[in-house]
């Protein structure tokens, strides 16, 4: 075992005095105004207006104090005053420099009211003085890292001790215990309350993190639900595709040996894109849910949607335009029923007992689909939803839209209620010969 020698000892002490040193002289960042970051203007200016408040009172105060009780001659206890009270604006924005003079304005002191006759005692500073010494290392504490605070207590200790070692005061008065209570009680505070905020600010951004995140995630399972959907109609339109292939050499007679090799591969490769969307299903479908092996609803289904959220309290009405839905594409049928659902859902859950209204029209290539609801007679709990929503509200509802090529309209309007109005295109546009 090796035993620490004298060198060890030194280059130990070095270290810490470096370590000391940096801790005394590097801030803790830019020098930014404290409470700089505060969106409230008042939060903002309040270091200021208590920096400029103490000082009118400890300035005349602590001129008046070495005047009266050292007879400290005016010039020097202006000057020793206004030492100690200006740093309270410069530590604002930099505590550490404002420390600085400070802490030499109180060893100057000490130095000056030992040569003078006075009637405190043994106190070698004055009230006002500490007074403004420990909010300063209030307003430390609240920005320098820990490091830094414990250094500035540990060198307010060394510099009250020295203070003692020569003299003033005398360890009986107790004046250099008052004033190493005061400064780590102040540095303290400041620390604890900069700690808390520390870790609100934290919580908040993860808190933030976790939202984006939760969004993406929903975003993610709404695009994987319309994948899941839109295969059942892509595939229907496949399996036609595949079987008129194969059959046309049968139903056509006369077809050249090319045009039926041509036909051959069609039904091939429709074949072979049914069972790459097989595969991928079997990856985007859960297994656990059976709902989604159902046929895909459409508009003849908004009917008996409509009757069950009427059941669930919420009295809907419905208007489609005669004869759309023969007119209507399989996926913005589905994708209309589902915005339709999302809607009622939430009229259901956040205005139970409003009513509401449906309509379908069609307006040339483009599908106008309206959900309006009254606001309620009362406010009442929500009520739970006879008819589910299988998507995520309002995010589910922007990406079948956006997959769609349409837009969409929500927000509440002036009688309090609420209005959802999302356009689909019936038609693609048509492309532009080249």
């Amino acid at each position: 075992m090796n035993t620490p020698t004298a060198t060890d000892a030194r280059s130990y002490a070095a270290r810490q005095l470096r370590a000391l040193y940096r801790n005394l002289t590097t801030p803790n960042g830019e020098p930014t105004p404290l409470f700089g970051s505060s969106r409230r203007r008042w939060i903002r200016r309040f270091p200021y207006a208590v920096a400029m408040i103490l000082q009118i009172p400890l300035i005349s105060a602590g001129i008046a104090c070495l005047r009266g009780f050292y007879d400290v001659p005016l010039p020097v206890a202006a000057a020793l005053t206004l030492a100690q009270t200006t740093p309270l604006l410069l530590a604002t924005t930099r505590p550490l420099a404002a420390w600085w003079i400070s802490a030499a304005t109180l060893v100057t002191t000490a130095t000056v009211t030992a040569r003078h006759p006075h009637l405190m005692g043994s106190w070698p500073w004055t009230a006002p003085m500490v007074i403004a010494y420990t909010f300063v290392l209030l307003a430390l504490g609240l920005r320098e890292r820990r490091p830094t605070v414990i250094a500035v207590w540990v060198t307010t200790v060394l510099l009250t001790a020295l203070t003692v070692l020569l003299g003033q005061p005398r360890a009986a008065d107790g004046t250099a215990v008052l004033l190493i209570a005061l400064s780590g009680a102040a540095l303290l505070l400041g620390w604890a309350v900069r700690d808390r905020a520390e870790a609100r600010r934290l919580l908040s951004e993860q808190e933030h993190i976790s939202e984006v995140e939760r969004e993406r995630r929903t975003l993610l399972e709404e695009r994987a639900r319309i994948a899941r959907e839109l295969h059942d109609v892509v595939a229907h339109h496949m399996s036609v595709i595949a079987v008129q292939a194969v059959s046309a050499p049968y139903r056509i007679e006369g077809v050249p040996a090319a045009a039926a090799e041509e036909f051959t591969a069609i039904a091939d490769g429709a074949r072979q894109s049914l069972s790459e969307m097989r595969r991928l299903l079997g990856v985007l479908r859960s297994e656990e849910s059976a709902t989604e092996r159902a046929p895909q609803p459409g508009l003849p289904q908004l009917a008996q949607l409509v009757e069950a959220v009427t059941r669930a309290g919420v009295p809907a009405e419905l208007a489609v335009e005669d004869g759309l839905d023969a007119r209507m594409p399989p996926a913005a049928a589905l994708s209309a029923y589902r915005i339709v659902q999302e809607a009622l859902a939430n009229v259901v859950r956040h205005a139970p007992g409003a009513r509401a209204w449906v309509s379908l029209a069609s307006d040339g290539p483009q599908l106008r689909v309206t959900v309006v609801n009254a606001p309620p007679a009362e406010r009442t709990e929500s009520l739970e939803a006879a008819a589910e929503g299988t998507g995520h509200g309002l995010v589910g509802m922007r990406e079948r839209v956006r997959l769609a090529g349409g837009s969409l309209d929500t927000g509440p309007l002036p009688d309090g209620g609420f209005k959802v109005a999302a356009v689909l295109l019936i038609e693609p546009p048509r492309e532009t010969a080249a």
